[in-house]
């Protein structure tokens, strides 16, 4: 039987560290190891962490505080390949705070890998039910997360991902040059030399607790990294065409307003695609909240993709900031 290792890293997250530790421990298939890197915690996550190995014989912290904003450009990235160093397993799964595991995350999310039928697997993520944010649910699938656990995916996050160690060495790691996005360069990368496996309702339960003004400082941050790194240009094509067009159709309204309703109409469809089916009985309030973030998503990409390429620097999430 291969051993499996889990691997994390942390910085600020004394709100959530005892809820991923607990059921990181709770898997039907027991982890071998759980490594969780700390950057340089100085709200008490590593205190947490501390206190949770008297409980836990298989949980590995390990405080480096190279994995921090002020010593790395790439302190998420650095955090994670620490972490996977240390891991003494042959495969490897990614975990992340924010998010909670149910019992058979982990059984699932590696089965293709030790089935022998992949290197690589993604489980993808998607809202806890557990009070999610009106913000939260209209934010959802712009950062690739689903609403039901059912719902299949295809997306890439750290969230939930598993692989061959070997692999990781293989593609290099973690690129440690990238602030935000090094899950979407490692998949990029993974990827030239192997398919992924889509492990089924091996999601993470995430909770971001978004408010309107949280949920677009996020997406304007990972559009200024798209910006910094030069990728995704063709979604920047798509959120640039998509003011644009709202903008000449308002101007004609002075000669009919035909192109506005058909602009509405193609907004509604973008707002309401990717997860009509789990909003179906959702309140009006929920559904005008989703209307309205989807509305105004590629304004803000746009803006802050562009800027990114112009300024060429990130901005900090609020962890690196306390």
């Amino acid at each position: 039987m291969v051993n499996v290792s889990v691997a994390a890293t942390v910085l600020n997250e004394s709100q959530d560290i005892d809820a991923l530790v607990t059921s990181l421990m709770q898997q039907t298939l027991a982890p071998a190891e759980v490594v969780i890197v700390d950057g340089g915690s100085t709200d008490g996550t590593w205190e947490r962490l501390l206190a949770a190995k008297n409980n836990y014989a298989n949980l590995v912290p390990i405080r480096d505080e190279s994995c921090n904003l002020k010593r790395s450009s790439g302190p998420i990235a650095r955090g994670r390949n620490v972490a996977i160093s240390a891991a003494s397993s042959e495969v490897v799964a990614c975990a992340d705070a924010g998010c909670v595991y149910r019992p058979d995350w982990l059984e699932r999310l590696t089965a293709p890998i030790l089935d022998g039928g992949a290197e690589y697997a993604l489980g993808g993520s998607c809202l806890d039910s557990e009070s999610p944010s009106l913000w939260d649910i209209a934010s959802a699938p712009f950062f690739g997360i689903k609403l039901s656990p059912e719902e299949p995916t295809k997306s890439c996050t750290a969230r939930s991902m598993a692989f061959r160690k070997e692999l990781w060495k293989r593609v290099g790691g973690f690129p440690e040059t990238v602030f935000l996005g090094e899950d979407t360069i490692f998949d990029l990368q993974a990827r030239r030399i192997t398919t992924p496996a889509f492990a089924e309702r091996a999601k993470a339960y995430y909770r971001p607790r978004h408010t309107l003004k949280s949920a677009f400082r996020q997406l304007a941050n990972y559009a200024i990294t798209d910006g910094v790194l030069g990728v995704r240009p063709a979604r920047l094509v798509r959120n640039t065409a998509r003011p644009t067009v709202e903008m000449l159709a308002v101007l004609a309204l002075i000669v009919t307003p035909i192109p506005l309703l058909c602009v509405l109409a193609l907004e509604t469809y973008f707002a309401f695609r990717l997860d009509w089916h789990s909003l179906r009985r959702a309140s009006l309030r929920v559904l005008g909240a989703r209307w309205i973030f989807s509305l105004v998503v590629p304004w803000v990409v746009a803006w802050n993709q562009i800027a990114g390429a112009m300024r060429k620097t990130y901005q900090p999430n609020r962890q690196n900031v306390s």
